[in-house]
């Protein structure tokens, strides 16, 4: 049998008609299923036109028995049934999200200082506590977070002193500052660094736009300027840029601390003041997961430093 009813008609039709359906195929009689749905016999009997119309067929006929379904409302009943159970469960019911079973993908942006500092801290938990759930880092900032969360490409984001806009939710969870990564011998040093020795050796810049950074506008209110030798766009190509070369970088002091434990270098505090900064985790509220975002939390907690420990007030 051709079913005459189309896409369009189905999102013009009132689901109500399934349960009027399914009281009658229960019944089998217009004031019984009435009288279950708590409405007037004249109100049934209109929804039972409209599915006839719909289905292009009688459905339900009158007989000394009652009303007995054709042979259409018999293949329709089964889906019917199936659909409003599905209905009735997905409204009832809410899933709890559970990390050891749970197969779930994140999407986490922040800026490679970051993804090295709480990256592995972030992977390591996951491995112990959720291991089918898998996470991507996407590179991001306080400049494009925005139109990634819009994108949909993030669910989370890690940030510093982020621009908040009204949609999403926001959470400080710690402050760094900045620090100097080199390598002492090479450089023909002994520690502390003096202003001298920053301005003599030749400067590794880490900057988005490969010009210039902080370390320049602050040396510029000082009434100096370093020779930067070489520009990259990323913090984690700095260790073979920086071992056994005359060579000096300052970068966040989360980044330089995760990068000396794993190259040999040393970290040393700059010789000039470079300030600190809030860090913030983003999420939308539409989309948050309680567990995922303390992970995150969690994560930095450990991998940011004790800005009051390191630079004492």
């Amino acid at each position: 049998m051709i079913i005459k009813i189309t896409m369009v008609d189905i999102s013009r039709l009132d689901f109500n008609l399934a349960t009027t359906f399914l009281a009658l195929w229960e019944e089998r009689s217009v004031s019984r299923a009435a009288r279950r749905l708590s409405l007037s016999q004249s109100a049934v009997s209109a929804s039972l036109a409209r599915l006839r119309e719909a289905a292009d067929d009688p459905l339900f006929v009158r007989t000394r028995d009652g009303m007995q379904p054709t042979p259409r409302a018999i293949a329709m009943a089964e889906p019917l049934q199936n659909g409003a159970t599905l209905i009735q469960t997905a409204f009832s019911t809410v899933t709890a999200f559970d990390p050891a079973t749970s197969r779930q993908h994140f999407s986490l942006g922040m800026s490679d200082d970051f993804q090295i500092a709480a990256g592995p801290l972030i992977a390591k938990r996951l491995v112990a506590e959720a291991p089918r759930v898998s996470v991507t880092f996407r590179q991001a900032n306080k400049h494009r977070v925005e139109a990634l969360f819009e994108a949909g490409d993030i669910d989370f984001a890690v940030v510093a002193q982020p621009n908040i806009r009204s949609g999403l939710q926001h959470q400080q969870i710690g402050q760094s500052g900045y620090a100097c990564l080199l390598d002492p011998a090479a450089c023909g040093l002994t520690l502390p660094l003096t202003l001298e020795d920053y301005l003599t050796l030749p400067h590794l810049l880490v900057s988005f736009s490969g010009r210039e950074g902080i370390v320049d506008h602050v040396l510029k209110t000082l009434g100096h300027a370093r020779r930067v030798q070489s520009a990259l766009t990323h913090f984690s190509a700095l260790p073979p840029f920086l071992i056994g070369t005359r060579a000096i970088a300052t970068l966040p002091l989360h980044a330089a601390q995760s990068l000396a434990a794993v190259s040999g270098l040393t970290v040393c505090a700059a010789p000039i003041d470079l300030g600190q900064y809030s860090v913030s985790l983003l999420w939308q509220r539409t989309a948050d997961n309680l567990w995922m975002r303390q992970i995150i939390s969690d994560a930095f907690r450990e991998a940011l430093p004790n800005m009051e420990t390191i630079c004492p007030p």
